[in-house]
């Protein structure tokens, strides 16, 4: 058990170090060598849990999704609750905002970044495809196309906060989109009743479960990841 606790914390530092090093230089300018120096590891620890750079630039992007939320009855409130986190984690940890940026690297033309989007995509397919078996979404909705509207539509509004005033007015930005979005695909009654405020981030964020050190947090009873069904 000791010596998991000590690899998951190993996994942990080199993710937080390719992520400093991944925001502050590009993910093309980044060198291995600087990510050993910066996690202060082996080369054999480095190579141990990821086996090239872009294998450590998936592990950033895969820690967006290391987090569990608590599970709601309506699965568009579920949504929301994504949306309001991943903006309140960005706002509040380096490595997701290093995520974002890497996934959104335009100078990284031989980085593939399409798994990022494709994670981001696949979770808002599935939790929309539950919302829709549940009979809160309106009958023309399509579950994919939604699906691509929100990580574009999430994408734009966190780069337009960041340029703004450094997503410091992410979450607010983000109840904006939700409140023009939702009630052109759910059903009323159910509109009615889903929480789209600032504050809900701070209460669900104080149930949440941090797992570090996974690669990927799949679906548990009773909690959903929290990758955003909003995108980058």
């Amino acid at each position: 058990m000791a010596r998991q606790e000590r690899a998951i914390r190993t996994r942990r530092t080199i993710l937080e170090a390719a992520a400093a090093v991944f925001d502050e230089r590009g993910y093309t300018s980044a060198t291995i060598g600087e990510i050993l120096d910066r996690a202060g590891v082996t080369k054999g620890a480095l190579y141990f849990h990821f086996g090239s750079k872009e294998e450590l630039a998936v592990g950033v992007f895969e820690e967006q999704l290391a987090i569990t939320l608590p599970a709601q009855s309506s699965k568009l409130q579920e949504l929301i609750d994504s949306g309001l986190v991943l903006a309140r984690r960005l706002r509040s940890e380096p490595l997701v905002r290093a995520s974002v940026g890497l996934a959104l690297d335009q100078g990284a033309m031989e980085l593939d970044r399409t798994p990022a989007f494709r994670m981001w995509f696949d979770q808002n397919v599935q939790r929309l495809g539950e919302a829709k078996a549940q009979g809160e979404l309106l009958p023309h909705v399509d579950v994919a196309e939604t699906a691509e509207l929100l990580v574009g539509s999430f994408s734009g509004v966190q780069l337009l906060s960041q340029l703004r005033c450094q997503r410091q007015d992410l979450e607010r930005r983000v109840v904006v989109m939700f409140e023009h979005f939702l009630p052109s695909i759910a059903v009323p009654a159910v509109l009615a009743r889903l929480d789209i405020s600032v504050e809900r981030a701070e209460r669900v964020l104080a149930q949440v479960q941090q797992v570090p050190g996974r690669e990927r947090v799949g679906m548990q009873e009773g909690a959903v990841p929290a990758q955003v069904s909003s995108g980058a």
